[in-house]
């Protein structure tokens, strides 16, 4: 079973978005249009604007979504003209060309698709119907459209949302080209406008010289201007300006956008988790907020966690609740660091520490087990070292998730493996659980199971064969070091020069 960055972020957000079974059954008047392989290219080929969703019938996620996306559904259908919303089962095997094509790798997956089916993006806004509706109708829209009032700029500016307004003199030349092309790149992920007059604009004396990009967000000093009008430039602006120096995890909806942002972008991850009923919790907010401000040009971003809703986060990093309130940091070479019962006051410290590299690295590791003499070893964050980098050993180890139906299916074809390899002490055949102990980097896993063959000449290879007895054990005999030897084998001419030589033996015996 593939997992891929977006899976592992929607599993760090479980608790927010993932709901207890729900019943969702199809509506015999359902405005939602049900796509598979055999009509797409048909559909989408009709429509200037639509919405796919790709989804899985088991995805506890496509669960919720679903009546809230048949709601949006009946809405947008009368919208002039109508907002066409349409739905794929990913996990149907005759549509994995649709899945392949768009690049489906988590459900659910929403794409929208413009001017019948040339251009894509995915959707990454609300999953409420009334935030779904109110996103779609400014997507199926122009980029960006003019501001002319106030009432306008109340329209396009809210407290829960981003929103990007250019100021100009005139709706032409370079810079509103330069505007317009950022717009249709970013409409998917945020709400372009343009206006000729900046008072009517919250905030609206303003002494910057027009043209300039303002941008609105519901958070920090609420606004920030900009003047460079480059592309590149201006969406590095706005990706850097959009995320809160400390954004809030909690089940608050509005917060979901700058969460994904928060763990996809590449900076440095400085994570703290407290309880936000805590009588010290302002004293914390203070205290981070402080070293996001100091820090801000160290590419750190800051993260306050409730534990109540991130207890996915809380299984991903192998956190405990005894460990609160916690401060933890991954770099970017995914190392983490950890300190536990944290106060206010040692915050701003614990981080000047971890950049002058006088912290130890956290490991997160199930204990190492007592005993461990079966055929398949268990191998644990702590012992990896010990078991595959200096054993001396070749090792066959297997990354698994304890949910995943696949590994369960490999487990008894590696105790088979593993009883009849048992007596050649240069192979060990071991399994990690990869959800509960780190997988050092130089390990790929980005799928379950995941089998590597770590030789005793310490070369590393994955294996991409047939899941079978016997394609393993070729595999581990074929990677083995030092090699296998090969029988002896004799060519034909040394067999008839034996065979004289036998010959004449004989007659030798017989004369004598």
């Amino acid at each position: 079973m593939a997992i891929s960055k977006f899976p592992i972020v929607f599993f760090l957000l479980s608790s927010v978005l993932l709901c207890s079974s729900v019943k969702c059954e199809e509506e015999e008047a359902s405005a939602v249009i049900v796509l598979d392989n055999s009509n797409f290219t048909e559909v989408v080929e009709k429509h200037d604007f639509i919405v796919v969703e790709f989804y899985a019938p088991w995805c506890g996620h496509c669960k919720k979504l679903a009546p809230e996306y048949e709601k949006a559904a009946q809405v947008l259908s009368k919208h002039n003209p109508p907002i066409v919303l349409a739905k794929v089962d990913g996990n149907e095997k005759t549509n994995k060309p649709l899945t392949d094509k768009f690049n489906v790798k988590g459900y659910p997956t929403l794409i929208i698709i413009r001017n019948k089916g040339e251009v894509q993006q995915e959707y990454t806004g609300p999953r409420q119907s009334d935030g779904i509706v109110k996103y779609l109708k400014t997507q199926a829209g122009p980029a960006s459209f003019e501001i002319k009032s106030e009432e306008d700029a109340k329209s396009v500016v809210d407290d829960k949302s981003i929103s990007i307004v250019g100021v100009f003199s005139e709706f032409s030349g370079t810079e509103f080209d330069k505007f317009t092309e950022l717009a249709e790149k970013l409409r998917s992920d945020y709400t372009f406008a343009h206006t000729k007059d900046a008072k009517i604009l919250p905030h609206g004396d303003s002494s910057v010289e027009v043209p300039f990009v303002r941008l609105f967000k519901p958070f920090d000093e609420l606004f920030s201007d900009y003047q460079e009008f480059e592309v590149d430039a201006l969406e590095k602006f706005i990706e850097a300006a959009s995320i809160p120096l400390v954004v809030t995890f909690d089940s608050d909806e509005s917060n979901r956008p700058y969460i994904l942002k928060f763990f996809q972008n590449p900076n440095i991850k400085a994570m703290f988790f407290t309880s936000f009923t805590s009588n010290k919790i302002q004293d914390f907010k203070t205290e981070l907020h402080k070293a996001a401000v100091e820090y801000k040009s160290k590419n750190i971003s800051f993260l306050l966690g409730d534990p109540m809703t991130s207890q996915g986060a809380f299984q991903f990093y192998g956190l405990k609740d005894e460990w609160l309130p916690l401060f933890m940091i991954q770099d970017n070479t995914n190392r983490k660091y950890l300190s536990k019962n944290v106060e206010p006051d040692q915050i701003t410290s614990w981080i000047k520490g971890y950049l002058d590299g006088t912290l130890t690295p956290y490991k997160k590791s199930q204990p190492i087990p007592e005993t461990n003499d079966m055929p398949i070893k268990i191998v644990v964050g702590e012992s990896f070292n010990e078991f595959v980098f200096e054993s001396g050993k070749n090792v066959l180890l297997e990354f698994y998730a304890p949910w995943c139906v696949h590994c369960k299916k490999l487990d008894p074809m590696l105790e088979e493996i593993a009883v009849a390899l048992q007596n050649d002490e240069s192979i060990i055949i071991a399994k990690m659980d990869a959800t509960l102990n780190d997988v050092p980097d130089e390990f790929e896993v980005s799928e379950f199971p995941t089998l590597y063959f770590f030789s005793a000449d310490k070369k590393r290879e994955v294996f991409k064969g047939g899941r079978t007895v016997e394609s393993i054990t070729n595999f581990i005999k074929k990677h083995k070091f030092p090699p296998t030897a090969e029988p002896e084998t004799t060519t034909e001419t040394e067999a008839v020069v034996e065979a004289v030589a036998e010959a004449e033996a004989e007659t030798v015996k017989d004369e004598l």
